[in-house]
């Protein structure tokens, strides 16, 4: 009977720790919650000079280039020889691939040659990533190119239900469990709020905060952000604006929104208590699988305004934790934000629910899903399916 401390998993991702995202953070975790249980795990990404953050586990760096126009980015470009001998001695029993790149197609193949099975994990809408750069009419080659890796996969893990029903409406794969995502609540909680922070950045007692929090590129809704609170300024709803967070939108969105205030990238408890000092949330990206920084705020006690899309319909009860809004529709946006900063009451109840809601989601029941399904993997393998 194989156990969770028999496995020893070669994971593939375009993005470990060089850039910090959602994403990764929540593979560092995974990788942290599969040692602490006896696994073995070799990690196969772009290795840079100056990380994010430090690496959770043995990380191998796989031949990469990066991303024209997005330099911060690699794309790893397949298997070297150097590689592939590592991989052969590590001998894993399970691959696990979090990446739809190069290097992951190649450890598909390199896994079913030898009858190992591989899981893969979907963190992002990468189809989507292109209507941000006008080349949405380029979504179906990319959807068919992914049906392509995901259908050579065993199975799929995905955050929430409503991506896993994306996934099987696409025909990627119909093998599909759930990964969720947790918060950390020791960090991330109301307690964090420090009005005296707030003041410092010109925000007074009784203004209302609207907060984004995320990387500062096109593809997190940036334009619908500003274009709603431009109709908030219209209708003279009174109102500040703190963002958190950096990328090479910055100035795009600076420009945007000139009265707002920018804090740069927040980390840790610096960023919790940059998320409590908030009074209401917007997300409006519908790039997100999951949308850990939806988790975040609710866990701060913050009604949360987001798009009724797959990283946030999971999490956000509409009028109950916050609203839901169809994507793209500047003035339910803002009406929904203007309902929040007229009226504290609703503000504070919804906030209150949303926190309540953030309890569900611990870290270590979550990756336990993902151990017990390289287990039923490793168990199936071979046993052909009806």
């Amino acid at each position: 009977m194989v156990k969770t401390s028999d496995l020893r998993i070669a994971l593939f991702t375009g993005n470990y720790n060089y850039v910090r995202d959602g994403a990764n953070q929540a593979l560092n975790r995974l990788v942290g919650y599969l040692l602490r249980q006896g696994a073995a795990v070799r990690v196969y990404s772009p290795v840079v000079d100056e990380p994010a953050f430090p690496p959770t586990g043995d990380l191998v760096n796989v031949p990469n280039f990066p991303i024209p126009a997005r330099s911060e980015y690699r794309f790893p470009i397949g298997l070297s020889a150097r590689v592939r001998r590592d991989l052969a001695e590590f001998a894993p029993n399970v691959v696990h691939i979090a990446s739809p790149d190069t290097s992951s197609h190649r450890a598909v193949t390199w896994a079913r040659k030898r009858g190992i099975p591989v899981l893969a994990s979907v963190h992002t809408r990468f189809e989507t990533y292109l209507r941000y750069y006008h080349l949405g009419f380029f979504e179906p080659v990319i959807e068919a190119i992914l049906r392509r890796l995901y259908r050579r996969c065993d199975a799929l893990v995905a955050p929430s239900e409503s991506m896993a029903q994306v996934l099987r409406s696409q025909r990627m794969n119909y093998d599909i469990d759930i990964w969720s995502r947790g918060v950390d609540r020791d960090i991330f909680h109301p307690g964090r709020r420090d009005l005296e922070w707030r003041r410092a950045l010109g925000i007074a007692d009784h203004e209302v905060a609207v907060g984004f929090l995320g990387r500062l590129v096109m593809e997190k809704g940036l334009d619908v952000f500003s274009d709603a609170i431009d109709d908030l300024s219209r209708r003279g709803v009174p109102h500040k604006v703190l963002v958190v967070g950096e990328g090479p939108a910055r100035q795009w969105f600076e420009t945007r929104l000139p009265d707002a205030v920018f804090t740069g990238f927040q980390g840790g408890v610096d960023l919790a208590r940059a998320v409590a000092s908030m009074d209401v949330f917007f997300n409006p990206s519908i790039t997100e699988t999951f949308g850990n920084v939806t988790l975040e705020a609710m866990a701060c006690r913050l009604p949360v305004v987001a798009a009724d899309a797959t990283g946030s319909e999971s999490l956000v009860l509409d009028g109950t934790t916050g609203r839901l809004i169809r994507p793209g529709a500047v003035h339910a946006f803002a009406e929904a934000l203007r309902a929040y900063i007229e009226q504290p009451a609703l503000r504070n109840a919804h906030g209150a629910a949303g926190e309540q809601r953030s309890i569900e989601f611990s870290w270590d029941r979550i990756n336990q899903v993902v151990a017990d399904t390289y287990v039923r993997l490793i168990r199936q393998h071979g046993v052909p399916r009806p």
